[in-house]
């Protein structure tokens, strides 16, 4: 990865919805689809304007008659044309993503998607049925689980570097939105509106960041039933929470918490993961993304690095500038879009095996955030009581 070689044979003409001018989650995605060549932005619909839209295309180098007014519109043209899109990625709120991930299979594009990808299990498991029956694939942009220290700790957990395992420990508590700012922030705004964010603020937004995190590094550890308290500390948000505390029981014995806050006055962004073991224990902080923290009982605490030749060779295989260097956000949403790539190509040429071999948030990903909140939800409107996961 640190030559910067193209990893697929050839780069994928690639659509974009949503994610315009002023959208700053739209300019993580193209910078991460685009950094590593494996594709090429072709045609979008960027804006609910279309002559903004049009405009900020041109902007990006698009030829105008491929700046489209809406998603179902472009869908149709680039079917037509001989080097129409092949995938296209959604950077819309959240109430549009299971509408437009649909249309989008049904075309017979590759999708990836902004979390979470719909508001309710039966929605998701109609795009994973979906999915499945166009031979497509979807990712969902869990950013974070694209850094390689990740991978360090999964490989470190699979051979038992920390013993069994018992505690789970997650959170994503930053303290930006510990006042009411959404009175004058649009790009806050919807977040908290139920009409476009859903059945949750921060248990959607945010929580499902570290929840799969957890799955990435601890793929063999099930939730059997959770608890899930969630508040409105800024009133006007109700019913929406802008604060919440999960409970988890799994099926090995083992328990998780997970703290999903966006007033924690005073943090930048505190997304962090410790996962407890009978030996030792590993943690990973977002703020410090270089360093994985190693804790064996009874001896002092290691720092591992990033870039480093002691770590696993999957951890080294998504290296991008040598040790030393302070690598984050973008680095690892790149990680995951050339993984995207990969898949789709794998895909389309119907490679199960080298499909299985590729590790990325995918539409199986989607589907268990959406159940994670849905759940959550359900335990908190009960009055914080334990449910049964399903």
């Amino acid at each position: 990865m640190i030559d910067g070689r193209l990893l697929v044979e050839r780069s994928i003409p690639w659509g974009l919805v949503g994610g315009g001018l002023g959208s700053q989650i739209g300019y993580v995605h193209r910078s991460a689809a685009l950094r590593d060549g494996s594709f090429v932005l072709m045609a979008a619909a960027l804006d609910i304007d279309p002559e903004r839209g049009r405009s900020f295309g041109q902007e990006l180098g698009l030829s105008a008659e491929r700046c489209y007014a809406d998603y179902r519109t472009m869908f149709e043209a680039e079917a037509r044309r001989p080097d129409g899109i092949r995938a296209v990625s959604i950077a819309t709120p959240n109430n549009t993503h299971f509408e437009i991930c649909k249309a989008a299979l049904n075309a017979g594009l590759h999708v990836v998607c902004e979390k979470p990808l719909c508001f309710t299990t039966a929605e998701a498991e109609e795009l994973l049925e979906l999915s499945r029956a166009k031979q497509l694939v979807v990712g969902v942009t869990y950013g974070y689980a694209g850094h390689q220290l990740i991978e360090q700790a999964r490989e470190m957990i699979a051979r038992g570097d920390l013993g069994e395992i018992r505690i789970v420990q997650m959170q994503f508590a930053h303290g930006f939105h510990s006042e009411g700012v959404e009175a004058a922030n649009p790009a806050t705004r919807w977040r908290v509106d139920p009409k476009f964010a859903g059945p949750s603020y921060v248990l959607g937004d945010i929580g499902t960041h570290p929840l799969y995190i957890s799955e990435v590094m601890l793929p063999d550890l099930k939730i059997n039933r959770l608890m899930c308290a969630r508040q409105s500390f800024v009133k006007s948000r109700a019913p929406l929470e802008d604060n919440a505390m999960t409970i988890m029981e799994y099926e090995s014995g083992a328990v998780g918490y997970l703290w999903s806050c966006a007033v924690n006055a005073g943090a930048m962004h505190s997304q962090k993961i410790r996962v407890i073991g009978s030996r030792a224990s590993i943690e990973w902080w977002d703020e410090h993304p270089n360093q994985l923290r190693y804790e064996i009982q009874g001896q002092p605490a290691q720092i591992l690095d990033r870039g480093m030749p002691y770590l696993h060779l999957n951890a080294l295989h998504d290296d991008r500038i040598g040790a030393g260097h302070p690598e984050g956000l973008f680095d690892a949403w790149s990680n995951l879009y050339y993984r995207f790539a990969l898949a789709m190509e794998a895909a389309d040429r119907r490679d199960a095996h080298a499909l299985r071999d590729i590790r990325y948030p995918g539409i199986e990903a989607g589907v268990e955030g959406v159940r994670w909140v849905e759940n959550c939800v359900r335990s908190a409107d009960q009055g914080g009581v334990w449910v049964d996961y399903r």
